[in-house]
C-alpha cells in the first residue's frame, strides 16, 4: 500500500465481506458519477484508519490535521472555521493558510471524523486527513493548473494589449471598421481568458455565496463579469468603451501574484512540510530462521514495535528505537538544528528521521507512526501554525467586513458618477472592485508568521502557539529553573580528592568499574570522566551488587571495596567521616570510596551550568528585563547557580504550587512573564505564564505545557526566539501599515475616477506581492546568525589535568 490510508480502505473492504465484489462486476464504475458522501466519508470512521490518522489527547479528546484545497483567503479560512465550531463536539478548529491544513480538536462522544471532513466538504472545500505524499501529489497538480491558467491570461493579455494599443494611438482617428475589427478580436481572446483562466474566482465566489458569506473573490468575480458582460454590449452595439484589456491584464496579474504567493507561502511553511519528508518509504526488517538472520524490504507502515531494523551507513533511521548492536554516528540536524554528529552505542535511544552516517547499526523499533518523535514535532508545529495571534484575528475580522464595505462603495460612487458623467459609472464601479482587494491586509500577518516559524523550525525551535512570538517580544520579565533548564540536568565530575596516599586517577579508574552496569546518572559521570583521563578499564572485580539507596558493594584483590554514600563506606571500615568533608561545599555531591581499611577517596559531582546560560542573562539583563532563578532545589544550590550567573533574584526550595503562585504575584503585578523549564513540576506553572519555554530534553508534560520547545535543550536559541519575535512584530505592523495606507490612498482615486481599471488591476497585484515579500524577512536574522555560530570553530576545552584538592 501507497500509504495508511489505502491499507485502511483495503482492510475496510475485506472486513466486511466484500472481497469478491471486484471478481463479479460485469464493468467498471462509471468514474463521472460521484458515490453518496455519506459513503465515501464512512471509512473515516473505521477503527484501521482512526488509529493510522487520528491522535487522541490525554483530556480524552481527539485531533487531526487535515488537508484542504480550495483556501485562496482569509474569508476562506473564517467561513471554514464557522463551520467546523458550529458542530456540536467540535472543541477547537483553527485553519492555517500558509500550509492550507485545519487543525481540529473534538469529543469522539458527540460527533465523528466522517462529519467534520462532511461539513467542509458541504460548503465547496476538498477536505482530508493530512498524507505528506498525497499533500505533495495535491500541490504539484494545484501549481500544474496554475501555470497553465497564467499562461492563457499572459498569453491572451499579450495579445489584446496589441489590439488595444492602435486604438489608444489613434485616438478616435481609426475608421469605424478597423476599430469594429479590433474590438472582435479582442473579444475572441478574452472568452478563454475569463471561460479558463478566471474559473477559480468564479468559483471561489460561488462558494462564498452558497454559503451566505462575503469572500474576496466575490468582488474580483463581480468586477470581471460586470466589465466583460459591458464590453460584450458595447462591442455587439458597434459603440461605447471596452475593457478587454483591462480583464486580461487584472486576470494575468491577480493570478500571477497568487501563484507567486502560493510559491512565497510555500517556502515559508517548507520547514514542517520538510518533517513529513524526513523518514524513508522502506526499511530492512530482520527475521530470525532456520537459514539464520535473513533481510527483508518492507514499508515503513507495516513496522510494528519490536521490529528489529537494519540500517547502514547513509540511511535514514525509519522509526524511534534503541541501537540494538553495532557503533557509529548519527546526524540529528534535521530535527534538532544541532550541527554535531552523534556517538551511538547499544543501548542509545535512536530517533525516526536522523541520518546514520558511519557504520551500521541494528535498531530495535519501540515507537512507530503517529507515537514517534517526528510525528510528535509535526503535530505540535500545526497546532502552532493553525493557532492565530490577536493581530492575525483582529485582520481577519476587519479584511472579512471590508469586502462588504467595498461592494457597498462600489454601488454608492457607481450611483453618484451616473448623475455626474454617466459614461464614468460603470468603469469606476469597475475600478472600485478591482482595486481594493483585501489580499494585503489578510495576508499581513499570517505571512510573516509563517516566516518566522518556519525559520525557527530549521533552527531546532517549535513554536507551538502562534501567539508565543507576539507576546515573547513584549516580556518583561524571564522566570528560569534550574535543573535541565540553566544547568544540564547531569551530573558532571568536579575533582578527586586522593586519601591513604591513593592515585587519582587509579580511584576514578576503580570507581568507574564498580559504577560499569548501574544505571544512576553517577555511573554516567563517572564512565565518563574516566574515558576522558584514558584510563585503562580495571578487571578483576568480582561480586558487584547494588544496595539500594546506599552505594555498591564488590571484591577486588581480595578485599571488599564500596562506593556511595560516605556513611555506607565509613560502615565497612568502622572508621569515622573523614575531616575532608568539612571543606567540601554544599552545592557538590559527595560520593565516598573505600575498603575494609579506610576510605581511598572522596568523588565530589556537580549538575554544571550549561554553557550558554551566562551570555543569554547577561543579554536579558542588558535588554531591561528583569532574571528570576524558581527552584524546587536546597538553598545553597540555588544561591551558587544564581552567583554563578550573576542573578540576584532567587526562589529556593519552591514545590509546583509556590511556583505557579509566585509567578501569579508577578502578573499581578503588571508583569509579562516568560517561563523556561523542564521538569514535570513545572507543567502548572509553564501553563499559567503568559509564554513558555520547555527543554526539548524535559518531561513530556512539561512540552505538552509549553509555548516553545528548544529540541536541542541550547538555550542560546533563546536569543534567537527574542530577535526573530521582534522582527516579525516589526514586520506585521509594517505590512498592516502598508495595507491600510494603500486602500486609504486607492480607494478615494478610484471613486474620484482618477484610477482607470487598468491601473487598478496594476496596484492590487503589486500591494499583495509587497506584503508576501516583506513578510519574508522576519525569518532571516537569527537564521544567519546561527549559521555563522555553526561555521565558527568551537572554543578550545582546558586542557584536561588530574583532578585535585583544589578542583574539588
Amino acid at each position: 500500500m501507497c500509504c495508511a490510508g489505502c491499507k485502511a480502505v483495503a482492510e475496510a473492504i475485506a472486513g466486511a465481506g466484500l472481497g469478491a465484489y471486484y471478481e463479479r462486476r460485469s464493468k467498471p464504475a462509471q468514474r463521472g458519477a460521484r458515490a453518496p458522501l455519506d459513503a465515501e466519508l464512512a471509512v473515516l470512521d473505521s477503527a484501521v484508519y482512526r488509529q493510522a490518522v487520528v491522535q487522541t489527547r490525554p483530556d480524552g479528546s481527539r485531533e487531526v490535521s487535515l488537508m484542504l484545497e480550495g483556501v485562496t483567503c482569509a474569508a476562506c479560512i473564517w467561513l471554514i472555521e464557522r463551520r467546523l465550531q458550529a458542530l456540536a463536539g467540535v472543541l477547537e478548529a483553527a485553519v492555517n493558510f500558509s500550509t492550507q491544513r485545519a487543525y481540529v480538536r473534538w469529543d469522539e462522544a458527540l460527533v465523528r471524523l466522517s462529519t467534520i471532513v462532511g461539513a467542509i466538504q458541504a460548503i465547496g472545500y476538498d477536505a482530508e486527513p493530512f498524507d505528506q505524499r498525497r499533500a505533495d501529489t495535491r500541490r504539484r497538480r494545484e501549481s500544474r493548473a496554475s501555470l497553465w491558467r497564467l499562461f492563457v491570461a499572459a498569453f491572451g493579455m499579450m495579445q489584446v494589449m496589441m489590439y488595444a494599443l492602435p486604438a489608444y494611438l489613434a485616438a478616435g482617428d481609426m475608421s469605424r471598421d478597423i476599430e469594429g475589427l479590433m474590438r472582435w478580436a479582442s473579444l475572441a481572446l478574452t472568452v478563454p481568458v475569463v471561460g479558463f483562466s478566471a474559473v477559480p474566482f468564479f468559483a471561489g465566489a460561488w462558494r462564498d455565496l452558497r454559503a451566505r458569506s462575503v469572500g474576496m473573490d466575490v468582488p474580483v468575480a463581480l468586477g470581471i463579469v460586470v466589465a466583460f458582460v459591458a464590453s460584450v454590449q458595447t462591442t455587439v452595439a458597434g459603440s461605447g468603451e471596452v475593457y478587454f484589456d483591462s480583464i486580461a491584464m487584472f486576470v494575468f496579474l491577480l493570478l500571477a501574484a497568487r501563484h507567486l504567493e502560493a510559491m512565497l507561502r510555500s517556502r515559508a511553511g517548507e520547514a514542517s512540510e520538510r518533517l513529513g519528508r524526513l523518514l524513508p518509504a522502506f526499511a530492512s526488517r530482520l527475521k530470525s530462521g532456520d537459514r539464520g538472520e535473513t533481510s527483508q524490504r518492507v514499508a515503513v507502515a507495516e513496522l510494528l514495535r519490536g521490529d528489529r531494523v537494519a540500517i547502514g551507513a547513509g540511511e535514514i533511521v525509519p522509526a524511534d528505537g534503541v541501537v540494538e548492536s553495532g557503533q557509529s554516528e548519527v546526524d540529528e540536524s534535521l530535527l534538532t538544528g544541532e550541527s554535531r554528529r552523534i556517538a551511538k552505542r547499544p543501548g542509545a535511544s535512536l530517533t525516526g528521521g536522523s541520518v546514520n552516517v558511519s557504520s551500521r547499526l541494528v535498531m530495535k523499533v519501540e515507537r512507530v507512526g503517529p507515537d514517534t518523535v517526528l510525528a510528535g514535532i509535526g503535530r505540535l508545529l500545526d497546532r502552532g501554525a493553525a493557532d492565530k495571534p490577536r493581530l492575525a484575528r483582529l485582520a481577519d475580522r476587519i479584511a472579512a467586513q471590508f469586502v462588504a464595505l467595498v461592494l457597498a462603495v462600489a454601488v454608492v460612487a457607481a450611483a453618484a458618477w451616473w448623475f455626474i458623467d454617466p459614461a464614468q459609472a460603470l468603469p469606476v464601479a469597475i475600478t472600485v472592485l478591482v482595486i481594493t482587494c483585501p489580499c494585503a491586509l489578510s495576508l499581513a500577518t499570517p505571512a510573516a508568521l509563517a516566516a518566522a516559524t518556519g525559520s525557527l523550525t530549521r533552527l531546532g525551535v517549535l513554536i507551538t502557539r502562534a501567539h508565543a512570538l507576539e507576546t515573547l517580544a513584549r516580556a518583561t520579565h524571564f522566570v528560569f529553573d534550574k535543573t535541565g533548564t540553566l544547568t544540564t540536568g547531569e551530573l558532571e565530575l568536579v575533582g578527586v580528592m586522593p586519601l591513604r596516599a591513593t592515585d587519582p586517577r587509579s580511584a576514578l579508574a576503580l570507581a568507574a568499574a564498580m559504577e560499569r552496569d548501574s544505571r544512576h546518572p553517577l555511573a554516567r559521570a563517572l564512565a565518563e570522566a574516566a574515558q576522558r583521563q584514558a584510563s585503562e578499564p580495571l578487571q578483576g572485580l568480582r561480586g558487584v551488587h547494588d544496595v539500594p539507596g546506599a552505594g555498591i558493594e564488590a571484591l577486588w584483590r581480595g578485599r571488599r571495596v564500596r562506593i556511595g554514600r560516605p556513611d555506607f563506606v565509613a560502615a565497612l571500615c568502622g572508621d569515622t567521616l573523614p575531616v575532608e568533608l568539612a571543606f567540601v561545599a554544599d552545592h557538590v555531591q559527595v560520593v565516598g570510596l573505600g575498603d575494609e581499611c579506610g576510605f581511598l577517596a572522596l568523588i565530589t559531582l556537580s549538575d554544571q551550568v550549561r554553557p550558554q546560560a551566562r551570555a543569554l542573562v547577561r543579554s536579558l539583563r542588558a535588554d531591561g528585563r528583569g532574571v528570576w532563578l524558581l527552584s524546587g532545589d536546597r538553598c545553597a544550590v540555588a544561591h551558587h547557580t544564581a552567583r554563578a550567573l550573576d542573578i540576584d533574584a532567587v526562589r529556593a526550595q519552591a514545590k509546583p504550587e509556590d511556583k505557579f503562585q509566585f509567578v501569579r504575584e508577578l502578573q499581578d503585578s503588571g508583569a509579562i512573564v516568560a517561563m523556561v523549564g523542564d521538569g514535570v513540576n513545572d507543567a502548572p506553572v509553564l501553563a499559567q505564564a503568559q509564554v513558555s519555554v520547555a527543554m526539548g530534553s524535559g518531561a513530556d508534560i512539561a512540552r505538552n505545557s509549553a509555548d516553545v520547545i528548544l529540541v536541542d535543550s541550547a538555550l542560546a536559541r533563546l536569543q534567537d526566539i527574542i530577535a526573530v519575535a521582534r522582527k516579525t512584530e516589526r514586520v506585521i505592523k509594517q505590512n498592516l501599515a502598508w495595507a491600510a495606507l494603500y486602500n486609504v490612498i486607492a480607494i478615494p482615486a478610484a471613486v474620484c475616477g482618477v484610477v482607470t481599471p487598468l491601473l487598478a488591476s496594476i496596484g492590487m497585484a503589486a500591494s499583495s506581492i509587497v506584503v508576501v515579500a516583506n513578510a519574508l524577512r522576519a525569518a532571516h536574522p537569527a537564521l544567519w546568525r546561527s549559521r555563522v555560530r555553526a561555521a565558527s570553530p568551537a572554543p578550545a576545552a582546558a586542557p584536561a589535568g588530574e583532578p585535585s584538592m583544589h578542583s574539588a
